[in-house]
């Protein structure tokens, strides 16, 4: 016997549990320009071989992945999560990958299919059908029972918020074994940025200097530096060719705006990140653990090099959208070493904006950061604060009760991100991990088909989204797609003020969730988290008439 079901991409199917009846998906309702995912589930008793498989649409951009697991040893920071789909280690549905031609079906085990649905911002179609075809060896065509799609007249407005994933160049090159600035360093760099603009990020970070992040005391991460430094009798010289080509390269790829990286370590401010230098002709260190960020050496370096970068950057036309980072992740006993070094980078880039993950209302009071991103558990401190268009993130904490994208966490978890960005008007959200595949502390590198926690260094899936597929080519992970149906939420959400008022949208939003929707209270299941979206939907309906 050979099964099928139809499921939401809220569902995380397990290998030898089906899930629920009540969640079998019949029918939805999208905007025009949504990337819309479901997923088909199946079995066979005694195992088949697929033959052959294909879609049955007026739709024509379908793309039909397979959904594989990753083993999770890692159950996040807190001692019992009550979220937690796993209550041991085990195996979780994370990876989308590329679907075999045939391929087989495991005897007795639940698998699933991905199916991402683009809908074309401009289609005249009100409604359709999406079915699949099973060309089985042993049963013979099997189809699925087809997904009613209702399009409503109106397209998704353009996302306005600005959304940074931490890009890591340095992990991408040591993976696949590569040379940094080498013609498939770049190529790699391209594949990788198109598809976090495919999910909703616009701004990356920008490794001027190799990023002082994660990295232990007295070590380094491998050199990715784009600014050419050379030492002269004088003082210093700049090259700025590889910034230059990553600008160009990240713009094609649809990137709006840059973060500089980090100009003083993490957690502290105290120390200079690594800057590489041509010194009579040999590239030598010049900066790094060994000299704190307040040395009149370095304060002479920033003054030479910044002028020149702010040049640079007001040429090349990106000014405007450029974003200064100071250090990441300080405490408050570190406001004083944090304040010397983010003034000195102030005075030396005037009218450009300045921005840090930092959870000390502290710091904003005392004008150390213009733009705070604080953590989500302490988000609302910064808004009581009166901090405008607030900026949040969240990374391997908070532990629990909040929104995450940890792999043993239920989907809705991951996705309601985006009906509290639009509750509480947040403007930017950050987040440490696109693709970072070393241990914690870049220790060393991991395999991340293997070890999803950096080593047991962070909750599983914390460090990142997307897997180091085969020819270059980054494979999506279910959380992926997610993040980019959170956004999607909260442009829905826009749309919905729009034709409508703010006010009126946020009490649609309160009402499907049963009370008012905060960072702590929020739909955790997959039926409730679907509810919220088909009554925005219905509200959307209701405006357009």
């Amino acid at each position: 016997m050979f099964e099928t079901r139809l499921y939401s991409s809220l569902v995380k199917v397990m290998q030898r549990t089906a899930p629920t009846e009540g969640m079998i998906l019949n029918s939805a309702t999208v905007l025009r320009g949504e990337v819309f995912s479901f997923q088909v589930a199946y079995r066979a008793d005694l195992g088949d071989e697929i033959l052959a498989l294909k879609h049955v649409s007026r739709l024509r951009d379908i793309q039909i992945r397979s959904v594989e697991c990753v083993p999770v040893r890692s159950l996040g920071w807190a001692e019992r999560d009550p979220d937690s789909l796993l209550k041991e280690p085990g195996l979780m549905p994370d990876i989308l990958g590329d679907l075999p031609a045939p391929f087989m079906v495991p005897p007795h085990l639940w698998r699933s299919l991905w199916v991402t649905v683009r809908v074309p911002a401009k289609t005249t179609f009100r409604e359709c059908e999406i079915s699949l075809e099973f060309k089985t060896k042993e049963n013979g065509t099997v189809w699925t029972e087809p997904l009613k799609l209702e399009i409503l007249p109106a397209a998704l407005p353009p996302q306005k918020l600005i959304h940074t994933e931490w890009f890591h160049t340095d992990c991408l090159a040591s993976y696949y074994g590569v040379e940094v600035f080498s013609e498939e360093y770049w190529y790699l760099v391209e594949t990788f940025l198109r598809n976090a603009v495919d999910h909703g990020i616009n701004m990356v970070l920008t490794p001027v200097f190799t990023p002082p992040l994660d990295t232990q005391v007295g070590e380094e991460r491998p050199t990715v530096q784009l600014v050419d430094v050379k030492v002269t009798e004088s003082g210093y010289e700049f090259d700025f060719d590889k910034l230059a080509r990553w600008i160009a390269l990240a713009q094609a790829a649809g990137i709006k705006y840059f973060e500089i990286s980090h100009l003083a370590t993490q957690w502290g401010a105290e120390k200079t990140p690594k800057i590489m230098a041509d010194v009579n002709g040999e590239e030598k260190r010049i900066f790094g653990w060994d000299v704190r960020s307040d040395s009149p050496k370095y304060r002479k370096f920033l003054a030479a090099f910044l002028p020149e970068l702010v040049d640079f950057l007001s040429v090349a036309g990106v000014a405007e959208n450029c974003w200064f980072h100071t250090s990441d992740e300080p405490e408050g006993r570190h406001l004083e070493s944090y304040c010397k070094i983010a003034e000195l980078i102030r005075k030396y880039t005037p009218g450009f904006k300045h921005i840090d993950a930092l959870s000390e209302v502290e710091f904003y009071g005392k004008g150390a950061v213009e733009i705070p991103v604080s953590c989500i558990d302490r988000t609302m401190n910064f808004i009581r604060a009166g901090v405008k268009n607030p900026w949040t993130y969240y990374c391997c904490c908070p532990a629990n009760g909040y929104t995450s994208r940890f792999i043993h966490l239920p989907s809705a978890v991951t996705r309601a991100l985006g009906i509290q960005l639009f509750r509480y008007g947040i403007a930017g959200f950050l987040h440490w991990g696109f693709n970072f595949y070393f241990s914690r502390l870049s220790r060393k590198p991991v395999d991340p088909f293997q070890v999803v926690d950096a080593d047991y260094g962070f909750p599983d899936g914390d460090s990142f989204v997307v897997y180091p597929g085969p020819e270059c080519e980054p494979l999506d992970s279910i959380r992926n797609e997610l993040m980019r149906e959170a956004l999607q939420d909260q442009r829905a959400l826009e749309l919905l003020a729009r034709l409508t008022s703010r006010e009126e949208a946020c009490a649609v939003l309160d009402r499907a969730c049963g009370g008012t929707l905060t960072f702590t209270e929020f739909p955790r299941t997959e039926s409730a988290l679907r509810g919220v979206r088909s009554a925005v939907n219905d509200a959307i309906r209701d405006a357009l008439k």
